[in-house]
């Protein structure tokens, strides 16, 4: 078998909108506006005692008796436009939106165009969680009033929220025109940018805010997500520390540490971060996976196949954790269950190329060696570039005795890598076994040439040659595995036996005499050494090269005679 365990993921599992931070309400911070309604309503409010007692109530912080003054005001018959409009405030403080929203809605059913009404209902619905219509009503708000930097801002955000971080970043760039130093609006650009796969200039915009925000776990979280993005682990190792200093259980914070420590082959140190992580986030697939794969890296293998079954059963029709369990199991030697868990992966995914070519490797060692050429075909199916994949199917089909079938594996590997040696010498003999001799003294010279050393390869050529009657090239590639000292006993003596044929009995008596040095109880290299000594003249050291035979090995003497 060749090759080894493949696809073994030296990164964490990552996605992209794992570290970023979906901008949340706190972006728009501005209050919402106080406009009056209009100058002669304004003349007339002092006449509402109930008004006033509530806009006093509101100031020592009374904010709910406030708005009960309020509603009672309006249930014993005021009707005020004033009421209405401090009414939808004080629910809009007390974070009663829908309340809010309907009573904004009768502010503006008698003044359409009131910009601070309009602006206000943005944000009731954007704190709803209805951003398209947020998004339309910020649009209107700005159409109102242009000057107002909040409803681009407002814009923005929804933008965001609706996946359009292109538009969101003209928003952005709108209310930085008319205030260039907004922070939530530097902050939604960098969001924006960061979306938009431009990390860079998000984590620029990130550090710029930080020493203006201070610390703000949204703000480091993000920018641990930008640094991350850009291979930046140690300056990330540094947020995430500061992250976690502010939120002590923070999983952006310990995912970042995770990954950092995987990042510089602290895999130790990444288990840690992970164990804490599958605390603080108990139901994270990632988490699991991750600290899966840390343990697995550490050689604790029980503790790597705990870690990915927690993991299955928070996805279990997620293919990934099946394949690193998989190959937990057969780093542990437990093929039966090895193949269980590949077998689960490609139920979920049948072209997960990974879990195929673990699995054939699996099968392999259980015995089922043709269901094994079988996964290695399919993975060709889907990767039909990978040179390990092509090799297997060649020594499958080589060792089966499909010789002819075998060639074509073994050619692919070498129009890949032309110095490839085994696959160069598994095509000689794949050729050589289907009779084209010419062809496989080709791929071997070619082995030869490009690797001059290689016993293999000479051996090789030199058993063709024997078979092909080319007595001068076997001779001198066994010459020249003699110098090299890697003269193999039976390649001499098989060569030695072509050259006694051949009538060549001092070349031949060298050979059997190499073959007697490599193996002294060479039975057979003995008695023939004495049959070429005997044609030489020299029945005296014959004699004793027989004698020497049938001492090894008793059954010669039929041969001798």
């Amino acid at each position: 078998m060749s090759g080894s365990l493949a696809n073994e993921k030296d990164s964490m599992e990552q996605t992209n909108d794992q570290w970023l931070w979906v901008i949340d309400d706190e972006l728009v911070e501005a209050l919402a506006r106080h406009d009056t309604v209009d100058p002669k309503s304004a003349r007339r409010s002092v006449q509402s005692a109930a008004l006033v007692k509530a806009l006093s109530l509101n100031m020592e912080g009374k904010t709910e008796q406030a708005l009960r003054e309020i509603s009672e005001a309006l249930e014993g018959g005021e009707t005020l436009p004033e009421l209405d409009w401090t009414k939808a405030h004080l629910e809009f403080q007390l974070g009663q939106y829908e309340e809010a929203l309907r009573d904004y809605a009768k502010v503006l059913g008698q003044f359409p165009n009131h910009k601070a009404a309009v602006y206000n209902s943005a944000l009731c619905l954007e704190k709803l969680g209805r951003f398209q219509d947020a998004l339309d009503v910020f649009r209107k708000a700005a159409g109102i009033d242009p000057k107002l930097a909040e409803a681009p801002l407002g814009v923005g955000v929804c933008l965001l929220h609706l996946n359009f971080p292109i538009d969101a970043l003209e928003a952005f760039d709108q209310c930085l025109h008319a205030k260039p130093g907004h922070e939530k609006a530097l902050y939604g650009k960098a969001v924006a940018l960061q979306l938009m796969n431009r990390t860079e200039e998000a984590k620029q915009l990130y550090l710029k805010l930080l020493p203006i925000t201070g610390p703000n776990p949204e703000l480091l979280s993000n920018l641990i997500g930008a640094e991350l993005a850009r291979g930046e682990q140690a300056r990330a190792r540094e947020h995430c520390e500061k992250l976690l200093r502010l939120r002590p259980n923070s999983p952006v914070a310990l995912q970042g540490l995770m990954a950092a420590a995987v990042e510089r082959g602290d895999f130790k140190a990444a288990a840690q971060h992970g164990a804490q992580l599958v605390k603080a986030s108990p139901g994270s697939y990632e988490a699991w996976l991750n600290l899966g794969f840390s343990y697995q890296k550490t050689n604790r293998r029980e503790q790597a196949g705990q870690a990915y079954a927690e993991a299955i059963k928070i996805q279990p029709d997620h293919e990934a954790a099946y394949v690193n369990l998989g190959l937990t199991l057969q780093e542990r030697g437990d093929f039966p269950e090895a193949r269980k868990a590949y077998q689960r992966a490609l139920e979920i995914a049948p072209d997960q190329a990974a879990a195929r070519w673990n699995l054939s490797i699996v099968l392999e060692r259980l015995g089922s060696v043709a269901d094994a050429e079988k996964c290695v075909e399919k993975v060709l199916e889907v990767e039909p570039e990978k040179e390990d994949a092509w090799f297997r199917l060649g020594y499958f089909r080589l060792v089966r005795g499909d010789y002819a079938e075998s060639i074509e594996p073994f050619r692919n590997c070498v129009s890949k890598r032309p110095d490839w040696l085994e696959a160069l010498v598994n095509l000689g003999l794949a050729q050589w076994k289907s009779g084209d001799l010419e062809a496989a003294k080709a791929s071997y010279v070619q082995a030869i040439a490009r690797h001059p050393e290689s016993s293999d390869a000479l051996r090789a050529l030199a058993a063709l040659s024997v078979e092909m009657g080319d007595h001068s090239l076997a001779l001198d590639i066994e010459s020249k595995l003699e110098r090299s000292g890697d003269s193999a006993a039976e390649l001499a003596y098989n060569i030695g036996i072509v050259l006694e044929r051949a009538e060549m009995y001092q070349d031949a008596v060298r050979c059997y005499r190499h073959a007697t040095e490599k193996k002294p109880d060479f039975g057979e290299a003995l008695l023939n050494l004495g049959h070429a000594l005997s044609a030489l003249g020299d029945e005296q050291e014959a004699r004793a090269c027989w004698q020497k035979a049938l001492d090894a090995k008793p059954e010669l003497a039929e041969k001798y005679f």
